[in-house]
C-alpha cells in the first residue's frame, strides 16, 4: 500500500495532483499487521470505526455485506416513502407507479449488488422490503391475502435472488473480458494466501460464485472461456438464472 500510494501520488504530480494526507484514512480489513502506514513520512489515519461510507457503499472492517445491505434498505425506505403522494394517485396508472419503482426506489435498494455476499437471511430481508412496497402500491391490506408468487406475477417483478444473480454474472463477465492486467479483473481473480482461522469457513463472494457453477457443472476455468463470447455467455447467464439449471449451447 506504502508503494502504490507513493506511485499515485507522484503520477498525480505530473498534472497537478496532490494527495492530502490529513484527508486519506486507510482500514484493513482481517489482517494482522499493526505498523503503521506513511506517504511521504506523513502518517495515514487509521479508521477506528468499525465502518465508513465510500462512494456510497459501507465499508466495513469484517470486509461482509451486512452493514451495506442495511443501510440500502434504510435509503430505499426513505426514498419511497417520500414518493408516498405518487402510491396514493389514482389517476397515476400502475404500470407507470411500478416504473417509478423501479427506477427510484430499487435503483438504490439494490446498488452495487453485483458485489454483495449474498446469504438467504440477507435475500429475505431484501425480498420483504419489496413485497411491502409492492403491497402498499396495490393497496392491499390485511384481512386482503396475496401470495408472494401472485404479487409477482401482477406487479411483473423479478424475485430478489434472480436479479441479484443475473446482475452479478452479467458484471462478472464484463470483468474477466477485460484485460489481465486490469486491477477489477486482479482483484476478481485474487486468490489471498496464507492460514485461516478455525472453524467452518464463512460463506464469501467467491465461494457463492464458485457454487453456482458447480451447481450447474460449470468450472470457473470454463466460464473465464465462455466470458470470451457474448453470444455464449449470455446464454450462460439465462440458464444459471433459469429454474431448470444451465444447458450450454
Amino acid at each position: 500500500m506504502k508503494e502504490n500510494g507513493e506511485r499515485l501520488q507522484e503520477t498525480g504530480g505530473q498534472v497537478g495532483l496532490k494527495i492530502i494526507t490529513q484527508k486519506t484514512k486507510e482500514m484493513r480489513i482481517c489482517v494482522r499487521q499493526q505498523e503503521s502506514l506513511e506517504l511521504h513520512g506523513e502518517a495515514v489515519e487509521r479508521v477506528s470505526d468499525h465502518e465508513f461510507t465510500y462512494l456510497g457503499s459501507i465499508i466495513s472492517e469484517t470486509g461482509g455485506t451486512d452493514e451495506d445491505i442495511t443501510a440500502r434498505i434504510r435509503k430505499a425506505q426513505s426514498t419511497f416513502s417520500m414518493l408516498m403522494p405518487v402510491w396514493k394517485e389514482k389517476c397515476i396508472r400502475l404500470q407507470m407507479k411500478l416504473r417509478i419503482l423501479n427506477t427510484n426506489v430499487k435503483s438504490a435498494h439494490l446498488y452495487g449488488l453485483e458485489t454483495w455476499r449474498s446469504t438467504k437471511l440477507l435475500t429475505k430481508k431484501l425480498q420483504t422490503f419489496i413485497n411491502k412496497c409492492l403491497r402498499k402500491i396495490l393497496n392491499i391490506r390485511w384481512p386482503e391475502v396475496i401470495s408472494n408468487e401472485e404479487l409477482w406475477e401482477t406487479t411483473q417483478q423479478l424475485r430478489i435472488e434472480k436479479s441479484i444473480m443475473r446482475r452479478k454474472w452479467k458484471w462478472i463477465g464484463h470483468t474477466l473480458r477485460k484485460p489481465e492486467n486490469n486491477i477489477t479483473r486482479c482483484v476478481l481473480e485474487w486468490n489471498p494466501q496464507g492460514s485461516r482461522r478455525r472453524g467452518h469457513p464463512k460463506k464469501s463472494w467467491r465461494r457463492s460464485v464458485i457454487a453456482e457453477l458447480a451447481k450447474n457443472k460449470i468450472t470457473w476455468i470454463e466460464a473465464k472461456r465462455t466470458a470470451s463470447n457474448r453470444v455464449r455467455w449470455r446464454s450462460m447467464v439465462d440458464a444459471l438464472c433459469s429454474p431448470l439449471g444451465a444447458k450450454m449451447a
